[in-house]
């Protein structure tokens, strides 16, 4: 057995930031410097570390991998979707990482063994890339063209490529540093595509032109504000390309007329701070959802030619309980998708009858979901279900006869679902709010507070986590974990107010309530103080390094992924790409009130002396939403504190960015690595 590294501990180096009269030291600044070959020597010595620490594990680590990788259905097929002529689907082929996009004619003629046709392979695309992740995927009205981007490295920075499906080549132009958004105008040689400024910002659309020089394209629009994200897309009614101007909690939208790519903008709306509105195209009108009365938003209608506020005519009232997180348009229905005490539900409305019924589901915890559902006359709704001991089940829904055909039935090989329940249990916060939390374990659980639990969150940005299956969960199950799914503030789980009352100076509450989540699981023996891993990523990682600052005694190990744990830095540098957009999430550090606020709450600013639990914090080298720096300095900074002799780890991947390793098999080996950490500081061996 190799003996373990010792752990790297990178150079201080002086920097202070000076402002609101108080300075600011941070001796490992200087990791910033991505392109300084001292900064990747260190990084790279960190993987070193890391993996010298789990070699006493490689055989469960292998072992980890081939389970996880056992679960996966290599051959697998997507539900083939109607769309125009055809029916598109995806596939997998055994042993290889990524999806190939498939079509066969609706029409097979006298064969009747329709001809399937390979429209885009992506191992072929990813072939000798370290990293690769599709962006855009759009298809002309007509579907002989198809626009698609790509990500080789996990900058999500796109490079654009438009395929002749006919002739099955592709166009000699392509467009790069694209943010990933796509829409066709319906002349088939004409597209809208978005581009990031150098600040990596989505803040422009250009429209193109098959066969022209991409330095030529034109502008549409560029936005002039930081604070917004510019992206379009084409509604389902293929009769308007709506340009959407978007900050954290304002939303701005513009439309072309599909039918003439030399069209002018036109404005829906005029933005208004904390305003947001989405559209949905039907016939001679426009649905709108909009939160310009109520949190919990309603639906309203409005002529196509005088789309302006005054004229908007409601159609669903706001409720103080349910909030409204989407809509759909189709040719006869209205398809409302609703939240309430962190469940999910479909309501179809008949428009052509004025009668609504909710699609039933008999199930206590579960997460329904919305399919792509392209087309615009048709009565048949695509949906899927799922919930913590139910794979995913794909329905065709007959919005007209509200009957339904189930497509899918997931299979999970070497999974026995039986073996396994669900509860959902709520713990009271420290003022009075009800959190609900949603377990999974084996059944024939003993409440004897001898359990290892698995803590996740989230509770940002209005991001709902629902509950639903994982096949990668079931090996922390059978190794005698509890899952626990905790639905704090942060979230719209339970309306649009559980978002707003855990953002700005409310940020506390989320942490707060992941404490209480914690304590609600040990007051009731379902664990013990220090038999508790909690786990969060981006948002999720700010979530558990201030949870740890807090109550560090209640757990046994924390993992960050790519956590935002260095927020106060990142939050008064207004050069990175997502920071002045979340001034309206977090506030904006200029002010002194805020300032004071993310100070007292921010991971790495409030780290101190004493012992901490075993952490595994990960990161990717070219991730553009949360630096890799970020977990970096805060595992330095943690090793300079800590008086424990606990591990606290660091694993950057040096090819990747937000998202982790790309290709179904790749991203098994992150799972593992993971589970590989929490099994050995709790002392499973196998």
């Amino acid at each position: 057995m190799k003996e373990a590294l010792k752990a790297p501990q990178p150079e201080k180096k002086n920097h202070t930031t000076k402002i609101h009269g108080e300075i600011l030291e941070d001796p490992y600044f200087w990791l910033r410097e991505k392109e300084n070959p001292q900064v990747t020597h260190y990084l790279e010595a960190e993987n070193k570390y890391t993996e010298s620490i789990l070699e006493p594990e490689k055989e469960l680590r292998e072992n980890l991998f081939t389970e996880l990788k056992s679960r996966i259905l290599e051959n697998e097929s997507s539900v083939p979707q109607k769309d125009g002529e055809y029916y598109y689907y995806y596939r997998y082929e055994a042993g290889k990482e990524y999806e190939i996009y498939c079509r066969t004619p609706r029409h097979s003629g006298k064969s009747g063994n329709p001809q399937e046709e390979i429209i885009l392979d992506l191992n072929e695309l990813a072939c000798g890339q370290k990293f690769f992740s599709l962006g855009g995927f759009a298809l002309s009205s007509n579907h002989k063209l198809l626009a698609y981007s790509c990500d080789f490295d996990g900058s999500e920075k796109y490079t654009l490529f438009i395929k002749d499906l006919e002739g099955r080549t592709l166009a000699p132009e392509k467009i790069e540093n694209t943010a990933g958004s796509i829409a066709w105008f319906n002349d088939h040689k004409t597209f809208l595509y978005s581009i990031l400024d150098k600040n990596h910002r989505p803040y422009a659309v250009y429209k193109h032109c098959l066969g022209e020089d991409p330095k030529k394209d034109i502008k549409v629009y560029e936005e002039k504000t930081a604070e917004m994200f510019v992206g379009c897309h084409k509604t389902r009614s293929e009769k308007y390309l709506v340009l959407s101007i978007h900050g954290a909690m304002t939303q701005e939208n513009h439309i072309l007329d599909a039918d003439d790519s030399n069209s002018k903008l036109r404005l829906i709306q005029k933005r208004k701070r904390g305003h947001e509105y989405y559209l949905a195209h039907h016939g001679e009108d426009f649905f709108i959802l909009t939160n310009d009365l109520h949190p919990n938003f309603r639906v309203c209608k409005v002529h196509v030619d005088h789309p302006e506020q005054e004229n908007w005519k409601e159609i669903i009232a706001p409720q103080k309980d349910v909030f409204i997180a989407d809509i759909e348009a189709f040719k006869e229905h209205l398809i409302v998708f609703e939240r309430k005490d962190a469940l999910t539900f479909i309501k179809v409305i008949n428009l052509v009858e004025a009668k609504e019924h909710y699609i039933h589901v008999d199930e206590p915890v579960y997460k329904l979901s919305l399919s792509t559902n392209p087309e615009f006359d048709t009565t048949i709704l695509r949906y899927t279900l799922t919930s913590p001991t139910i794979p995913l089940k794909v329905f065709d829904y007959n919005m007209k006869t509200k009957t339904q055909e189930l497509k899918k039935d997931k299979v999970v090989p070497n999974v026995d679902t039986s073996l396994y329940e669900t509860e959902r249990i709520y713990t009271t916060s420290w003022d009075g709010e009800k959190i609900p939390m949603d377990l999974v374990y084996k059944k024939g659980l003993k409440k004897n507070g001898n359990n290892p639990v698995y803590l996740y969150g989230y509770g940002a940005y209005g991001i709902s986590i629902d509950p639903q299956f994982s096949s990668n969960r079931i090996s922390i199950l059978e190794r005698g974990f509890i899952f626990a799914l905790a639905h704090i503030r942060g979230g719209t789980e339970k309306g649009r107010y559980w978002y707003e009352d855990a953002k700005f100076l409310k940020k506390k509450n989320t942490f707060k309530d992941l404490v209480s989540s914690a304590e609600e699981l040990i007051s009731h023996n379902y664990t013990s103080k220090g038999k508790i891993v909690i786990v969060g990523g981006s948002a999720g990682g700010l979530l558990v390094g201030a949870v740890l600052n807090m109550k560090p005694e209640l757990f046994k190990a924390v993992v960050a992924h790519v956590p935002f744990v260095d927020a106060l830095n990142t939050m008064l540098d207004d050069t990175l790409p997502l920071t002045q957009i979340e001034y309206d999430e977090w506030g904006n550090p200029k002010d002194k009130e805020y300032f004071e606020y993310i100070k007292s709450y921010s991971p790495y600013d409030n780290l101190k002396e004493g012992e901490y639990p075993h952490i595994l914090a990960t990161g990717g080298l070219n991730d553009p939403r949360v630096c890799y720096w970020e977990p970096a300095k805060w595992i330095a900074k943690i090793r300079d504190l800590k008086k424990d002799k606990n591990y606290q780890l660091l694993y950057i991947k040096m090819g990747s960015g937000h998202f982790g390793a790309s290709g179904r098999y790749e991203y098994l080996k992150d799972f593992a690595l993971e589970y590989t950490f929490i099994f050995k500081v709790f002392g499973i061996k196998a």
